[in-house]
């Protein structure tokens, strides 16, 4: 599996969260991962962005862990970031930036990260 550059929106600091297991799953696997969360300044010694507009890089996976109330200020933040795909994780579907994502032609899934991680399907 090639690395990839990956941004998890709504990153935590709290090692119980699944949010946080999947930044540390994903640089135990290699990827260069961009926490997002507008309250920290670092998770599991990566600096965190603030908010998607703080992205330069071109990011090959956003995993979502915020629901869709705090997505659905961010869609436009989403489609201008154009990751490669998006996974909804669970608990995160929203159909208002689902079908913004489809406008765009940006790729989504409604998968759990930790599970395509641990399965090879990431």
């Amino acid at each position: 599996m090639a690395a990839q550059t990956v941004a998890v929106l709504g990153a935590s600091n709290n090692p119980d969260r699944y949010s946080n297991l999947a930044v540390r799953r994903l640089r135990d696997a290699g990827h260069r991962v961009i926490p997002v969360n507008p309250a920290l300044d670092e998770i599991e010694g990566f600096a965190v962005a603030k908010s998607l507009g703080e992205i330069k890089d071109t990011v090959d996976t956003l995993t979502l862990y915020v629901g869709p109330q705090r997505s659905a200020p961010m869609i436009n933040d989403i489609v201008r970031l154009a990751p490669k795909r998006v996974i909804f994780n669970p608990g995160t579907e929203s159909p208002e930036l689902a079908a913004a994502l489809d406008r765009a032609n940006i790729p989504h899934i409604e998968a759990c990260t930790l599970v395509m991680l641990q399965t090879g399907q990431f």
